[in-house]
């Protein structure tokens, strides 16, 4: 069985994740430790006990889905379930990039806790400038007819930032902008506009301060070359490199994720099993609307994990 790991990213987090985990392995136990160790942060609380409204600020939530994407992978590991191939989703990658191999946990925890600090500061600078920003999901309105639609409207600070699935994008921007953006497509025929809960503008040119204060940071870090096939939001090809992989970590902050893109990669390589490794069930949903015939399964429970492997 080819197993392909698709991590997910912000907006999976709630509050008592990996708890399971944490109680049922000495391993994820160690990794727990190893975070807080390495990030000085109580991060047994701000996970098990934290609210939604802690959980959902990006310096917060970096960090806590990463390292609840990396306990349930080790669990699988456990439990015999190693990845052939992997991915993740936004902040996902993190995650993807340790289990490739590219990034070690001491140094994937410090670098997502960066990561969340700078987005959260860029995200508050735009706040003060005079309007909130975020993200909206735009559902049942092809990927080329949003395309199509938004250029037609001109909305300033509007950008797709996620190429969910066939019927479904993600746009990052302003508040104005988000409202004006959901109402044409609803026009065009979307069936509905969800807004995420998320605390910025991510995947956009609005976070390109944040992009220039990340690059900063990463300077100071080595990236190891892939041991193990990994997929970049930013071209949807796999990595092939150490400094690729870098390089392509500050450009994600200002891109758009190629999620359509990577599954269908996935799918051509002949993955006969997707797993969602991590909280949630959101990258199940679009792995659905994109293949019928080949599974994906959530894996961020101890109960999953133990119902896939028996």
């Amino acid at each position: 069985m080819t197993y392909a790991f698709l991590f997910p990213g912000q907006g999976a987090q709630y509050s008592g994740m990996g708890r399971d985990l944490y109680e049922a392995s000495q391993n994820v136990r160690d990794l727990f430790a190893l975070a807080e160790d390495v990030t000085g942060r109580d991060l047994t609380r701000l996970i098990f006990e934290g609210s939604e409204e802690e959980l959902k600020r990006t310096d917060n939530t970096q960090i806590a889905v990463t390292l609840v994407n990396l306990a349930a992978a080790a669990y699988l590991k456990e439990k015999g379930i190693e990845a052939s191939v992997c991915a993740g989703f936004s902040l996902g990658e993190y995650a993807a990039l340790v289990e490739a191999g590219i990034l070690t946990p001491e140094q994937v925890f410090p670098i997502v806790v960066k990561r969340g600090e700078c987005m959260e500061r860029a995200s508050r600078a735009w706040d003060e400038r005079g309007g909130k920003t975020g993200m909206s999901a735009i559902l049942g309105l092809p990927q080329g007819k949003v395309e199509e639609v938004l250029e037609g409207a001109g909305i300033p600070d509007v950008y797709i930032a996620n190429y969910n699935s066939p019927v479904q994008v993600v746009l990052s921007g302003t508040e104005e902008g988000l409202t004006k953006a959901e109402e044409v497509c609803k026009a065009a025929g979307a069936r509905r506009a969800v807004r995420l809960r998320v605390s910025g503008p991510f995947h956009s040119p609005l976070l390109k301060e944040a992009q220039e204060e990340f690059a900063d940071f990463l300077a100071g870090y080595s990236f190891a070359d892939p041991v193990k096939k990994v997929y970049s939001n930013v071209t949807a090809r796999p990595l092939t490199s150490g400094e690729e992989a870098k390089r392509m970590a500050v450009a994600q902050i200002t891109s758009p994720v190629r999620w359509t893109e990577e599954e269908q990669a996935l799918l051509e390589e002949g993955v006969q099993r997707a797993l969602e490794v991590g909280p949630g069930t959101v990258l199940c949903g679009l792995w659905k609307a994109l293949s019928a015939e080949v599974p994906c399964l959530p894996a961020g429970t101890r109960e999953q994990i133990e119902k896939i492997t028996g």
